[in-house]
């Protein structure tokens, strides 16, 4: 499964609930970024000058970033957040997933207004090592600057300010949103993408629920719904 939205969406939010219900892995490409810049790894020390100007890495250090973590899962459900953002990666992803015979079955896209996005980003929170988001305006950590499961310090991402995520949205526009396009058409005939509208991740939690509902095979509730 494919999770689309605009930075700051909820994508994490949504992605973690779905990970406690279900026996799903969760990768975000963020995440993984940030944890290789963290290592100080090769293709970390590449990606930190680029991400830290709000930019993104090319697509051939990114596929392999992430196919390489995927082809780890093996038959393993799984939700993939942050890619691809670009036609060429989702062509890219696609001949890689026919290659081992599991092409996706699902792309969820948040919609959520600008607005909406820019007045939630100065409240988020990260566990950088698990990938769980907080917000102090809606889902607060119990106790504060810590993560509810293993108390360890949270984290500001370094491209949560307005300026740098103005940026981001510009290239979410200009790069991302042709990929709704792209997997509308019928590029990926076995995928079926649905549209999800809300504010806030509890409004799109209910729905995100009837689209599993909907999408559930009488044997197994997500043998159809994920990858």
């Amino acid at each position: 499964m494919l999770m689309f939205g605009k930075p700051g969406s909820g994508k994490g939010t949504l992605s973690a609930r779905l990970t406690q219900k279900y026996n799903i892995s969760f990768l975000s490409t963020g995440d993984l970024l940030r944890q290789e810049i963290a290592k100080k790894s090769e293709v970390g020390r590449t990606a930190e000058e680029i991400v830290a100007h709000g930019g993104f890495l090319p697509d051939d250090i990114m596929i392999r970033v992430i196919t390489g973590k995927l082809d780890l899962l093996n038959d393993e459900h799984w939700i993939l957040d942050g890619f691809p953002r670009t036609l060429g990666q989702a062509e890219l992803l696609d001949s890689h997933l026919r290659n081992n015979e599991s092409p996706l079955s699902l792309i969820v896209n948040l919609d959520v207004p600008d607005e909406v996005i820019l007045s939630r980003i100065a409240d988020r929170w990260v566990h950088l090592p698990s990938g769980r988001v907080y917000n102090l305006g809606y889902n607060r950590p119990r106790v504060d600057g810590r993560d509810d499961v293993t108390g360890e310090p949270l984290s500001k991402r370094p491209d949560d300010n307005p300026e740098i995520f103005a940026r981001r949205l510009k290239k979410f526009y200009d790069s991302t949103s042709p990929l709704i396009s792209y997997y509308a058409s019928g590029a990926s005939p076995l995928t079926n993408l649905v549209t999800l509208s809300g504010t806030t991740s509890d409004e799109i939690w209910p729905k995100l629920e009837q689209v599993k509902l909907g999408h559930a095979s009488e044997t197994s509730p997500f043998e159809k719904l994920w990858v």
